[in-house]
């Protein structure tokens, strides 16, 4: 690992002028590509201590082992130079798209002296126009086996065409009438293209004048009594219909514009674009990121439209909506007008259609992520390559089949609490997830909190093997619970110990758990941290983490089954914390309900009244027994009536009457902002 101060170019060396660098490892390789509007000041950013970094900022800095930069004129030429870069080098460092295949297109090759109709893949060609991209070829050709009946243009190849022309008869097609066979002189040229520009012109939105055109056709032909022409003309009107419901009118001002969403966590982001063409979506795409830097929704939107426009292979629209604007945004608008050749509107939609169309894609981004994961979380075989490549690097006898993860949970040292999530196969199995309440200490320390967890935990599954008699019991009081059985008599809840616990943390919360482990004398349960500064996996005893590749699936699934320990430990928190904020005088009295509470305040009308109240008066109210009664005047009567509230506006004591009646007590607003910390 390479100390940043080794290579930090001196100081005034820097220019600050604007330009792209690019960070080289120590093979000389290139791991990282950037832009800035002034280089000195982005570059000194880099180098400065690596606990203010970002963790993948600091990793990138120290795998590195040089720096270099390019001085271009203007940020607009950065943008350019930083893209080529990124495509030349393709950096570990920068963000990195997958699935990003070539998106299918309906060509029509307009360049030559007959057009066809083709689906076309790849760069762009000069005079083909192109519609798209669809997501499947298939829809292309179902597209256009319906408009062929009313725009019958060649689709076959120059080989078939040529062929067709020496024999003199057409394919196929040109005798069930989807060619009109200009191959054999049926139509001229000039009549084939005007075909082809007809075709052109209803996928690029006008169909409303042509659609009138044949209705018009049709009922001339009907009062000429030109039947099986009128019937030919309204089934050409049917196809066309048919073909225009596949890309319905979604903004009515015939917008042509791209709109892109992204859904991300804290690992991997997801980008949809849609694309509108007079005002229908007539395409999508959409990929897969991982955040291998340090990046932000802005971020991955300028690079999501570097990798969209920067191949050329792409029409600017002139309007490009996305859900965040890069930081600065001039350059990537400039940069998309000069691609253009005209002024392009890169901006967030605020209201009307724009902006449920946005919400649309939105929509699509979130379920290519939830889909992504699933995929890699249900495929047998990446669990099973996850599992072995956890197993090689932790350098264990057999795979985990059961992981369990802990993590704990507190705002600023209060409710501390512990959560303890369960993965089986690689696949988390929620039955078996369990919630701990800290109750050994009061404050914040999560080494002493760790170890008590591990500690309960592993002697209540040592106490619950003991009913069966393969297990001796340390002489420990038992916890309440200890021996429950399930429906078939099997012990649950911690009857089985996992092959492998992670706890979310570094050395201390390792060795935290290493000591529980050892005081108990389990020796078989291997153990490891995840810490989420680097997402470095540490091993009890060990000066040096195992670093597992970025790419890793066995790195992925130890980070699901960690950030689900968090997950899971964090709404116990919160839920916790609420509850206690809103605890009134009557929460804590033993076997009082919700529906009881309620059932006395309602029947008294507050506090008050309801701690002034008799036994019998309580035993009044329906639903409330005498022992009940008794309990609650007892309860009510051993604690000490709260000061009265005063009025700060005009100094007037308020009684406690009707205003508190509506309990729970509402919290005190904090001064400051808090962190919940895992």
């Amino acid at each position: 690992m390479a100390d940043p101060s080794t290579y930090r170019p001196a100081p005034g060396a820097i220019p600050t002028s604007p330009g792209v660098y690019k960070f080289r490892d120590a093979h000389g390789r290139v791991i990282y590509v950037g832009k800035a509007k002034s280089l000195r000041p982005r570059l000194s950013s880099y180098f400065q201590d690596l606990a203010g970094l970002h963790p993948r900022t600091a990793t990138m800095v120290t795998t590195a082992a040089s720096v270099e930069w390019t001085v271009v004129g203007t940020e607009v030429e950065a943008l350019q130079l930083e893209y080529s870069w990124i495509k030349e080098f393709d950096p570990r460092f920068n963000v990195k798209y997958r699935d990003d295949k070539s998106y299918p297109e309906l060509a029509v090759t307009l360049n030559e002296e007959y057009p066809r109709v083709q689906v076309m893949r790849g760069a762009h060609k000069k005079g083909v126009r192109y519609f798209g991209p669809y997501g499947h070829a298939w829809a292309i050709r179902e597209t256009v086996d319906l408009l062929l009946r009313v725009f019958p243009v060649r689709t076959c190849s120059n080989g078939v065409f040529k062929r067709a022309r020496q024999v003199g008869r057409p394919c196929l097609l040109g005798y069930i009438g989807k060619c009109a066979a200009p191959c054999v002189g049926k139509v001229s040229a000039d009549e084939h293209r005007a075909l082809a520009e007809d075709f052109c012109d209803f996928m690029a939105g006008r169909t409303g004048n042509y659609l009138r055109r044949l209705e018009e056709q049709m009922q001339e032909a009907a009062a000429e009594m030109e039947y099986e022409k009128a019937a030919r003309l309204r089934d050409d009107i049917g196809a066309l219909k048919r073909a225009m419901e596949k890309n319905a009118i979604v903004l009515a001002d015939a917008t042509d514009a791209d709109l892109l969403a992204v859904a991300e966590d804290e690992l991997e982001a997801a980008v949809q674009i849609f694309h509108v063409r007079g005002g229908r979506v007539r395409g999508q795409r959409g990929w897969v990121t991982d955040k291998v830097e340090d990046v932000d929704t802005a971020g991955l939107v300028e690079h999501a439209l570097q990798q969209l426009y920067g191949g050329g292979n792409e029409n600017v629209p002139r309007e490009v909506l996305v859900p965040a604007l890069p930081e600065p945004a001039a350059p990537i608008k400039d940069w998309l007008s000069a691609l253009r050749g005209s002024q392009v509107d890169l901006r967030i939609p605020q209201r009307g259609d724009k902006k449920d169309l946005m919400a649309t894609v939105q929509r699509n981004a979130q379920q290519a992520l939830a889909l992504h994961k699933t995929k890699r979380a249900s495929d047998l075989t990446t669990r099973s390559r996850a599992l072995q490549e956890i197993a090689d690097a932790l350098e264990l006898d057999s795979v985990p089949l059961r992981i369990e993860c802990y993590d704990i949970s507190h705002l600023q040292g209060e409710d501390v609490v512990a959560s303890m999530v369960v993965f089986e196969d690689g696949l988390a199995r929620k039955s078996e997830y369990r919630r701990f309440q800290i109750k050994g200490f009061e404050g914040q320390d999560d080494v002493r909190s760790m170890h008590e967890v591990i500690s309960r935990r592993f002697r209540r599954y040592l106490q619950e093997r003991e009913q069966t008699g393969e297990w001796a019991v340390p002489e420990e009081e038992p916890e309440a619970g200890t021996g429950a059985r399930d429906e078939e008599g099997r012990p649950k809840r911690f009857a089985y110990p996992p092959q492998l616990l992670v706890v979310d943390g570094g050395q201390p919360q390792v060795a935290a758990a290493k000591r529980a482990l050892d005081e108990l004398g389990i020796d078989d349960v291997a153990l490891c941290g995840l810490a989420k500064r680097l997402e470095e996996v540490w091993l009890p005893g060990e000066d040096d983490p195992v670093v597992l590749p970025r790419s890793s699936e066995g790195l992925y699934l130890l980070q699901r089954v960690r950030d689900e320990a968090h997950r899971f430990a964090i709404s116990y928190q919160r839920n916790k914390r609420s509850k206690r904020l809103t605890a009134g005088e009557l929460d804590s009295v033993p076997g009082l309900g919700e529906t009881r509470r309620q059932a006395l305040l309602k029947h008294f009308g507050s506090l008050k009244k309801l701690r002034a109240a008799t036994v019998d008066e309580l035993c009044a109210v329906p639903g409330i027994g005498r022992r009940t009664a008794e309990t609650v005047a007892a309860a009510l009567s051993s604690r000490t009536p709260a000061a009265p509230a005063v009025n700060t506006a005009t100094g007037e004591i308020i009684e406690d009457g009707a205003e508190q009646a509506a309990e729970p007590v509402a919290a005190a607003p904090q001064t400051a902002p808090s962190q919940e910390t895992p």
